[in-house]
């Protein structure tokens, strides 16, 4: 059997954590930042979670993750 591909935008996108859950970075925040909130661009910093509705389709871009 050839192996499997992974996405390569998924691959640049997402990360696996040790136990399992898929972490991600929010969108919104790379141009058009001066009609932004300052609170709202502080509360697109960081990293959050992949939502359980999209877990599955993420996974199957991720084969080998």
């Amino acid at each position: 059997m050839p192996k499997m591909k992974t996405k390569s935008g998924a691959k640049k996108r997402f990360k696996v954590r040790p136990g399992g859950s898929i972490k991600r970075s929010s969108a919104f925040k790379r141009h058009i930042l001066t009609k932004k909130t300052t609170k709202s661009k502080r509360q697109l910093r960081g990293i959050t979670g992949v939502v359980a509705a999209d877990q599955k389709s993420v996974r199957a871009m991720l084969p080998y993750a």
